[in-house]
């Protein structure tokens, strides 16, 4: 079987002979942007340049994976908020231009325009980037689609709301108002399904949620499940499978949170155990967890070899880094790593 072949196998649920290497979070690079003639900021609003940059890593390494977008907020901008390119930096990422879209979760929930009805479209697939990044998705199934998986990536509830709903109010009603942001987080998670489903019907193989935001190792074990598990597990019940949920930061004593979430896998960085992730994720893949910035961006061959190894000895059911990529990472460590 092909790399692409065995993965897919892999995300279906059956087993296969090896352990192989990926990624369905954002991994282009400066000299794979450079190949292609590409300046990064003009990649978030042109489906050619887009596809163009999410094919280059292959074509430069080898490594079997593509995945658009190649920022985190086309979601956030669809549903009203200003994204600032930053046309000014060479090399770094989008950036929401102003916080509090909306002035707190309870006003998002009711001043939403778009109602999610069951078996029906909403007018969401139809703002900003969402049918940019569709149209990028078929243009990289023409070209490398059999050589490679091809990932659509989405944020989680929890991070798209922390997006456009006032911080300070937001953090108030979490504990004045609970049922507000458990509403809000629902309708985003219904939202998202949504755009995920796009991407699916596009021609991505498999969709990442990547809750950076919602991940516990941030907000908190505790109201990660009240708030975040809820909407992911809602969010992960709607969308098409298979489904990887990539989350930050160290979330050891939180994996059999994780486990409950239905994910078909559960990418993890290099901060988490992984011999209790092995232990608490048994029914579920594991995906990790190279260190995206000191051993993938400032390590050499050698020690990125090495990690590799570490992993596969850990248990894990595919290498990945722990999360995006510095973009200025080496080709030749992205090599060591496929």
């Amino acid at each position: 079987m092909t790399q692409r072949e065995k993965i897919l196998e892999l995300l279906s649920g059956k087993k296969i002979d090896s352990q192989p290497a990926f990624s369905g979070l954002i991994h282009v690079t400066a000299e794979g942007l450079s190949s292609e003639g590409l300046v990064f900021h003009e990649t978030h609003s042109d489906a050619h340049k887009m596809a163009k940059a999410a094919a280059s890593t292959f074509k430069l390494t080898g490594l079997p994976s593509a995945v658009v977008p190649l920022d985190l907020y086309v979601e956030a901008e669809a549903l009203g908020a200003e994204i600032n390119f930053r046309e000014d930096r060479e090399f770094e990422f989008p950036q929401v231009k102003r916080a509090g879209l909306f002035g707190s979760a309870k006003d998002l929930a009711t001043e939403m325009p778009w109602r999610t009805v069951p078996g029906e479209r909403t007018e969401i697939l139809k703002k900003g980037r969402i049918n940019l990044v569709c149209d990028a998705i078929k243009l990289l199934k023409e070209d490398v689609g059999n050589d490679v998986v091809i990932g659509g990536m989405i944020p989680g509830p929890y991070t798209l709301l922390l997006l456009v709903a006032d911080l300070k109010n937001m953090f108030i009603e979490m504990k004045k108002e609970p049922q507000a942001v458990t509403d809000a987080l629902f309708l985003l998670s219904s939202l998202l399904a949504q755009v995920g489903a796009a991407y699916r019907d596009a021609g991505a193989d498999f969709i990442t949620i990547h809750d950076m935001g919602g991940s516990p190792a941030f907000i908190g074990p505790a109201k990660y499940e009240q708030f975040a598990l809820p909407a992911e597990k809602l969010l992960i019940e709607k969308l098409p499978k298979p489904t990887v949920l990539s989350v930050c930061g160290n979330v050891t004593s939180s994996l059999h949170l994780l486990a409950q979430t239905g994910a078909d896998a559960i990418s993890i960085d290099q901060t988490v155990d992984l011999a209790a992730a092995w232990l608490a994720l048994k029914d579920t893949l594991l995906f990790g967890n190279l260190d995206p910035v000191a051993t993938l961006y400032r390590g050499d061959s050698a020690q990125v070899a090495e990690a590799v190894v570490r992993a596969k000895e850990a248990g894990v059911d595919a290498i990945w880094p722990g999360c995006d990529l510095v973009i200025q990472t080496p080709i030749q460590n992205i090599k060591s790593m496929a």
